[in-house]
């Protein structure tokens, strides 16, 4: 039967019909009971909220182009998907929903709320799903979970109970980031910190008739209500005599000592601080060291309260202005204001300014469980690619703060803590209940405490299951490295403590951030966001894969830009056309490989570029280097399989002499096309299943290198044929010849060469008859020789290259007197020397080429 593919390649034509046929045939489900070695990695789960963005499409790729390789290689590959249940996010969006229509959560009290929140999720929730499979990911749809899902509540109430009982969570008051908007605490991730241009206040504490008096400088002066002491450095001479006195706190009249403390710095501000101990993080820890007393002034809303004065009920904002404008007025400022720009944190779902507030809150001991995490990188058992990336992991997991889990929400995992009604305090696991009369605790817990049991969760745990047991530890993790602290740390304190000391994964990939075409940060606000879908629509989900894979170094950032994936759709089609083009040619797989050493050294070249190309190919995916396995693969496959082999084959084919050449060119296809469907998959699968009549790449072998086939020589003949026909087009480009257009010619050839000048000629579209040469070019070891009679107008050309030539000596004169010219040498900037440099060579290769124009002139 005849395979023919269309004339054009329209993406949005096979990628539907293919991902359909791939979930049909059971591709992507991973079996547990399989005797294959597995390869497994886990999704790192988007919020349940979110659609595709850039870098999901990015992340997604590269995991994509190691399941599919490692499948192919014979793996019993495992691909999870799933979502997070994004407690913040999510509870925003029903919120929103509910206020749209004059109403609040507490309208509906907690049960009705989250029932209404499973619906949102059901009927609104988990577009992203559906945007992965346009972009070809190959998971394991059967296996699909969710954080909320049973089991893995069953998994967090488990670990909850196991951290609770080895003493690594307990309840304390504690400074936390408090968004008074969302009423809740929020984890370090969950805040943005951004530049603001704020103002010093510096403040006078004492009257003017008391015995001590001191300035401190700060930036939040309605915190001053909230005062416990004020802090100096024991060793600044300015403030030793007045340590251990107290001073009077302004409004609210109050007494407060004068402490001190190695941590104040004496060159910042006045050298003297004020420490409110129940609203600033680093305070707190001073107010700990010297029991300094812990106010608080504000309420979850973030207005002041129980200060006693007239500033109680005004938003922290609004008492800031009005604070300042009674110190001036009573003549407390030592100066008034100063300009101070300083990053301050805002909640990331809703941008309001963060809040530091002494809480109650459930938090987990993280010390012993953090060096755990930072021994299994040391000692080898987990690996970070990039090794540049290791510092920054162990600068954070060695430096770790206990983490605050419990939030002030309805939606997600409601900590499994039950009271009693005389104080006491449990905790329960899964299936366990609570003696009549308890309350459960009202807050749930961090979203990062469910996902970060991620890689386990998913298999069954705490169920020693058959996944659990075949899966586990997941084989790579590949994320961006701007949340290598947030969840990657914590997945790794959880899955050691969890698994009995075995890691959740074995090598941690770490790739960078996607920016803009010039480099910048993709934000709304700068309207720089590049929507994947777009691009897809636009130009094929392969097209956006390649392009993104083509610039991912391991560990950098990387821009992009509409027109490179345009190029890469380019590069798309020119692979169908080539693969339509050998179709056409009779191009085959079927039947052995005709033996090496019969073949000729056009056919010998290809197969062994394409054997060195599929062997370094593998090793760099191997090593996690995309970009630099990305851009080996496209210049085989368009320079020098498209641009190259095919034309040096064209001979061949149209004089029906090329046996070998068809069997040979379709085997190349058919490795090439297995070496890209990592990356590329859809036109990889189209274009192979035709060319074969075979089932689907997906689950064809990898390609595998055969050395033997690697030829030296016959990659050093055709090179001296690239050397040649290229020269000689140019030549033909000079002289004005049209590439169309037939001239007497030939080429006088090394023995080696012989067999394949015919060929050339051909391909440079020389007519070797009877003529006089009245032109000839020196090309190496090579001769071509021109009857350029008729061809081009002689004088004409001798006067414009003559023109050309003049115009090079004069530009190359300038610029040697330049370099030359000792007083511009040593004030010229080092990039102009370069460019002249630069400018210098270009003007010696211009004129060896014109020169040797002119000579190949007919007289």
């Amino acid at each position: 039967m005849t395979r023919e593919l269309p004339t054009g390649f329209v993406p949005a034509d096979i990628e539907g019909p293919l991902y359909k046929k791939w979930l049909d045939a059971g591709y992507f489900t991973a079996d547990a009971k399989s005797d294959k070695p597995p390869f497994t990695i886990v999704i790192p789960p988007p919020n349940v909220t979110g659609v595709l963005h850039m870098g999901h499409a990015l992340d997604h790729t590269l995991q994509d182009t190691l399941v599919r390789m490692k499948r192919m290689k014979g793996f019993e590959t495992l691909w999870l998907p799933g979502m997070d249940h994004a407690g913040i996010a999510t509870q925003n969006v029903v919120e929103r929903q509910l206020a749209a229509q004059g109403k609040s959560r507490h309208d509906f009290g907690r049960e009705e709320f989250v029932k209404k929140v499973w619906d949102w999720k059901a009927e609104s929730g988990g577009a992203i799903l559906g945007q992965m499979k346009r972009l070809g990911d190959s998971v394991d749809w059967s296996r699909e979970a969710f954080t909320m899902d049973d089991n893995l509540t069953h998994a967090v109430q488990t670990i909850f109970k196991r951290l609770y009982e080895a003493e690594l969570i307990y309840r304390a008051e504690r400074i936390i980031n408090w968004c008074t908007r969302c009423l809740t605490a929020l984890s370090d991730i969950e805040v943005d910190h951004q530049d603001v241009d704020g103002e010093f206040v510096q403040i006078r504490y004492g009257r003017e008739d008391d015995e001590n008096q001191v300035f401190i400088a700060t930036t939040r002066p309605e915190t001053m209500l909230g005062d416990g002491a004020v802090a100096v450095n024991p060793n600044d001479d300015r403030y030793k005599h007045m340590i251990g006195k107290t001073v009077r706190l302004p409004y609210v009249d109050r007494m407060i000592p004068i402490i001190a403390d190695e941590l104040v710095d004496p060159e910042f501000g006045t050298g003297a601080v004020k420490v409110t101990a129940a609203h600033d993080p680093n305070d707190f820890e001073m107010g700990l060291r010297h029991n300094v007393p812990m106010i608080i002034i504000m309420n979850e809303h973030g207005v002041m309260e129980g200060t006693g004065t007239k500033f109680d009920g005004m938003d922290r904002f609004e008492a800031r202005r009005a604070v300042v404008e009674e110190l001036r007025k009573d003549g407390l400022l030592g100066w008034e204001k100063r300009p101070y720009s300083h990053s301050v944190g805002h909640c990331s779902r809703c941008q309001t300014i963060v809040e530091p507030r002494l809480s109650l809150q459930w938090f987990v001991k993280v010390g012993p469980l953090a060096k755990a995490a930072g021994d299994a990188v040391r000692s080898g058992k987990v690996k970070i690619s990039p090794t540049e990336m290791e510092p920054r992991y162990f600068e954070w997991v060695d430096n770790m703060h206990d983490w605050c889990i419990s939030r002030q929400l309805w939606w997600g995992h409601r900590i499994p803590v039950w009271y009693g009604p005389d104080g006491e305090v449990k905790v329960l696991g899964p299936d366990e209940v609570a003696p009549e009369g308890w309350t459960q605790d009202e807050d749930v817990l961090d979203t990062w405490f469910s996902s970060a049991l991620w890689p386990f969760s998913t298999l069954g745990w705490p169920d020693n299951t058959d996944d659990l047991k075949k899966f586990y530890p997941n084989s790579v993790l590949v994320t961006a490295y701007d949340i290598l602290f947030f969840w990657v740390a914590r997945m790794m304190i959880f899955g050691l403590f969890a698994m009995d000391g075995k890691q959740p994964f074995d090598t941690i990939v770490l790739h960078g951030l996607v920016r803009d075409q010039f480099g910048k940060k993709m934000s709304k606000s700068k309207g720089n966001v590049i929507d994947p879908i777009e691009f897809m629509d636009k130009y094929g989900s392969d097209a956006l894969r390649f392009s993104l894979a083509r610039g991912a170094n391991p560990g950098a950032d990387q821009a992009l830009a509409e027109e490179w994936v345009g190029g890469a759709r380019n590069f798309a089609t020119k692979l169908w056309n080539a693969t339509r083009f050998a179709l056409m040619n009779g191009a085959t797989v079927e039947g052995p490989l005709p033996e090496f050493n019969s073949l000729n050294a056009i056919d010998k070249w290809v197969l062994s570029r394409l054997n060195e190309t599929i062997a370094e190919a593998d090793r760099l995916l191997e090593s996690f280097e995309f970009a630099k396995a990305s851009e080996l693969i496209y210049h085989f496959a368009w320079d020098e399989l498209c641009d190259w082999y095919l034309e040096l084959s064209k001979e061949a084919f149209q004089k029906g002499d090329a046996a070998a050449t068809k069997r040979v060119l379709g085997h190349v296809l058919d490795q090439l096309l297995r070496l890209m469907h990592p990356i590329m998959p859809f036109i990889t699968e189209e274009l192979w299943t035709t060319l074969t009549g075979q089932e689907s790449l997906v689950i064809a072998a990898w390609p595998v290198a055969d050395l033997k086939s690697i030829d030296k020589s016959a990659e050093k003949i055709v090179a001296q044929l690239q050397e040649v026909i290229t020269e000689i087009r140019r030549f033909r480009n000079d002289q004005g010849i049209k590439t169309s257009q037939k001239i007497p010619g030939r080429l006088v050839v090394p023995a080696d060469l012989a067999p394949y000048a015919a060929g050339a000629e051909f391909l440079l579209k020389m007519e070797n008859g009877g003529f006089t040469p009245s032109a000839k070019l020196e090309i190496g070891a090579i001769r071509a020789e021109f009857d350029l009679t008729g061809s081009i107008d002689v004088v004409a050309e001798r006067a414009r290259l003559s023109k050309d030539l003049a115009t090079a000596e004069k530009d190359r004169a300038t610029a040697t007197a330049k370099l030359g010219n000792e007083g511009f040498m040593a004030k010229a900037p080092e990039n102009v020397v370069v460019e002249i440099r630069e400018r210098l060579a270009k003007c010696d290769q211009d004129i060896e080429r014109i020169k040797a124009q002119l000579a190949s002139l007919p007289a």
